[in-house]
């Protein structure tokens, strides 16, 4: 079995970064590129395996994108081509339910739409109800509700639509995208609470950026979408805060030193620059530098924390390793969708802190960690999820003698993760 040992990093001072690109964003310009009227231009896209399955499922569907100079260049088509094709989208929650969407609009025969195992064991039948409700034809092939799927030629409708907000924001999400595309856009209210509130912010405000304006209240709770069509534009795609995450931890996982993400935007969409907040409550020194970046210093023991994760799910796992090293109890909740992700990660956390050591409890919607400063080494099982393998790298650079399983999984959000690892050796 492939794995990665990290050794401990004992004299840890200073680094400075520029992370890779948003993987949230590139996948929401694609399709708003995609489904533009001419050629748009998305700068520094994020290069990893998501982000690729997603262009290369769009590409199969008659959407022209080449690569030059650290941008894609993407001719848009509407409406998309089904031409009798199987499309795989591996273990992309976020891009295949897009993509489902997208395909819905299409002319043609039909589309299957299949992934990893695991990508059909996430629930998609929300998403799935509301667009048959526009007169979509969706046959699911193995499992009502689930992936794979058949998309045939449909011709969508307009109507006002509900759905349940408690299980994905991804589907609501995917049906604003596709909006404008139907005849006469699209009123959608949301039952029960939205959760990852901010994933829909960064959605509408990618619309925007491409033309479309969507009429919301502050609670997210009632969207009007009107009818039209995206405006090409050249996009560029920001630092991914999801990743930078890990880095900017480092300082209060080793208990000392200085961290600066020189491409950072503090005040960015991306819900998970939330993530500065919370690791302020921890203690940590935060300067947010101009026009961007942000630096993370910490001296000491980072203090337990109560941490709300609704809007931020992607930060569970850092958040959980800086638990184990904090004093006291850190209690994480509010994310019960955690356990549909690339594996439960709730399980999955729980389970690996464990083997370290740590006192670390279940809840339905997230965990109750208590800190330690006395860890076992351990083989930790990465359950194919790219969070996971990179926070207990991050973890590991504390503990040292850490191997992590399956360390190839970081290609999902962070091809380079390794190497800059590696540079905080140097």
């Amino acid at each position: 079995m492939n794995y990665k040992e990290i050794k401990a990093l004992k004299f840890f001072k200073k680094a400075i970064f520029k992370l890779p690109s948003s993987k949230s964003l590139t996948q929401r310009a694609l399709i708003c590129a995609s489904l533009a009227d001419g050629t748009s231009e998305v700068i520094n896209p994020l290069i990893s395996e998501d982000t690729l399955l997603l262009k290369q499922a769009l590409q199969e569907t008659g959407v022209e994108i080449k690569e030059k100079n650290e941008k894609w260049i993407i001719k848009g088509i509407f409406p998309p081509l089904l031409q009798e094709k199987k499309i795989y989208l591996g273990n992309n929650g976020t891009g295949s339910r897009f993509f489902l969407a997208f395909s819905t609009l299409g002319k043609g025969s039909y589309i299957e739409i299949y992934g990893k195992s695991r990508l059909h064991e996430r629930p998609v039948a929300p998403l799935i109800q509301a667009l048959r409700e526009l007169s979509a034809q969706i046959e699911c092939l193995e499992k009502e509700g689930y992936f794979p799927v058949k998309v045939k030629e449909s011709g969508l409708i307009s109507k006002k639509l509900n759905i349940l907000g408690n299980i994905s924001s991804q589907f609501v999400s995917a049906l604003i995208l596709i909006a404008p595309y139907l005849p006469e856009g699209l009123e959608l209210k949301i039952e029960k609470e939205l959760i990852s509130k901010s994933y829909v912010n960064m959605t509408l405000n990618v619309m925007k950026a491409f033309g479309i304006e969507v009429v919301t209240d502050k609670d997210l709770k009632h969207f009007k979408v009107p009818a039209g069509s995206y405006n090409a534009t050249n996009y560029e795609i920001e630092a991914d805060a999801s990743s930078a995450s890990y880095f900017l931890a480092l300082p209060l996982i080793l208990g000392k030193g200085e961290i600066i993400v020189e491409n950072y935007n503090a005040n960015s969409k991306q819900g998970d620059v939330k993530f500065l907040e919370y690791i302020k409550k921890m203690e940590a020194e935060i300067e947010v530098l101009s026009p961007v970046g942000v630096k993370v210093k910490f001296e000491g023991i980072p203090k337990g924390a109560e941490i709300d994760l609704g809007d931020t799910p992607d930060l569970f796992p850092t958040m959980c390793v800086l638990g184990a090293v904090a004093e006291g109890k850190t209690i994480l909740k509010g994310a019960p969708h955690l356990r549909y992700k690339e594996t439960d990660r709730i399980k999955a956390m729980v389970t690996e802190l464990r083997k370290l050591g740590v006192k670390a409890e279940e809840l339905p919607d997230g965990a109750i960690i208590e800190g330690t400063q006395n860890f076992n080494s351990a083989f930790i099982n990465t359950y194919d999820d790219h969070r996971i393998a990179m926070s207990f790298a991050i973890l590991g650079l504390k503990i040292g003698n850490l191997k992590i399983e399956n360390p190839e999984c970081v290609v999902k959000s962070f091809p380079d993760f390794w190497n800059y690892i590696e540079r905080l050796y140097e």
